[in-house]
């Protein structure tokens, strides 16, 4: 996707656009740079391979045109000194990044895109709205704290009973948010150390996916290409994402729970904790189902796996970084 000039162009723009939001000193500004954002979003949508993705940019642009109406109207009210601006404000952002309750519009959009830009709608677009809402955090603490339960449960009840991918790492996503801004009301630097940690591990599922071309759990049922290293790595990888210690994506979320508990936030990290419980279980079923579904190999396509060797051996590594940092974690501690 991104080798292509034309998208070349508007990745560029899509970036200068979330830095423009983010490093602005308006709230004008910011409503400039967020407009940037979701009109070089718009072209990486569009596919001509894809029928539904014409569906998915006009959903995905209603939703986000609401939302920077919105902003624009609560910046322009926060001069008059109206009091509802920043409430306003925040209601718009959490729309913006997909939060629960306002999340409908997140796996409809998710369902009509390939992996490459659901990756970018999962993670780079919201670095924007958060990094935003860290800056009204105080004023929208209790909208923030309950879109993080909401989240949380939405997140995990959503994905239960998903056959299609997109849809359950949508639903997956909504999870990670809930945590994502339970980060926000502790700090900015727990929520960096999350997102990236979650950007990591999401990328490495979502390029294993894309690289199978697996849009259903059939497809990766009846794959024939299907082998037993792959469904390993794709259950390691699915454990990590879900945040199963010792992989990698335990570790901001154990962190998360320390300081939860540190902080007083115990009735928070309960409704965190279920959350994930559930989206491990049908992480579980995921996988489960590919490794008892297994099919057989035959030569040329071991031939075929052995090229894609070195892909393997990175996504391992980085979802099992957290075997040998765990350790070091917890002697620090």
């Amino acid at each position: 996707m991104l080798l292509i000039p034309s998208h070349v162009l508007f990745f560029s723009t899509l970036i200068f656009g979330m830095m423009m939001a983010i490093s602005s000193s308006s709230w004008f500004t910011v409503w400039m740079g967020l407009e940037l954002n979701l009109l070089s979003f718009i072209p990486l949508i569009s596919s001509e391979t894809n029928q539904f993705s014409s569906e998915a940019s006009l959903k995905y642009f209603l939703t986000q045109a609401l939302a920077s109406a919105m902003i624009l109207l609560a910046s322009s009210a926060m001069t008059t000194g109206v009091v509802f601006s920043q409430y306003l404000l925040s209601l718009a952002l959490l729309i913006k990044m997909g939060a629960a309750p306002f999340h409908m519009w997140f796996p409809m959009v998710a369902e009509g895109l390939g992996w490459l830009q659901f990756i970018i709608l999962s993670t780079l677009q919201k670095v924007a709205p958060m990094t935003l809402l860290s800056y009204t955090i105080e004023e929208a603490y209790w909208f923030v704290l309950v879109a993080a339960i909401t989240s949380a449960m939405v997140g995990a009840l959503g994905g239960i009973n998903q056959l299609m991918l997109r849809k359950l790492m949508a639903y997956s996503s909504i999870g990670h948010t809930a945590w994502m801004l339970t980060t926000l009301l502790i700090s900015e630097s727990l929520w960096f150390i999350y997102f990236s940690v979650y950007c990591v591990v999401s990328v490495t599922i979502t390029m294993f996916f894309y690289y199978k071309q697996a849009y259903h759990l059939t497809h990766l049922i009846s794959s024939s290409s299907q082998n037993t290293n792959q469904s390993v790595i794709m259950f390691m990888s699915l454990l990590s994402l879900g945040g199963l210690p010792p992989f990698t994506g335990f570790i901001p979320k154990w962190i998360t729970i320390q300081e939860l508990i540190s902080t007083g936030y115990i009735f928070l990290s309960f409704f965190l904790i279920l959350g994930t419980l559930i989206n491990l279980y049908y992480y579980l079923r995921l996988t489960l189902s590919t490794f008892m579904m297994n099919s057989p190999m035959l030569k040329w396509q071991f031939l075929q796996e052995n090229e894609a060797s070195k892909v393997n051996i990175v996504v391992v590594m980085l979802n099992i970084v957290g075997l040998l940092a765990s350790p070091l974690i917890f002697l620090v501690n």
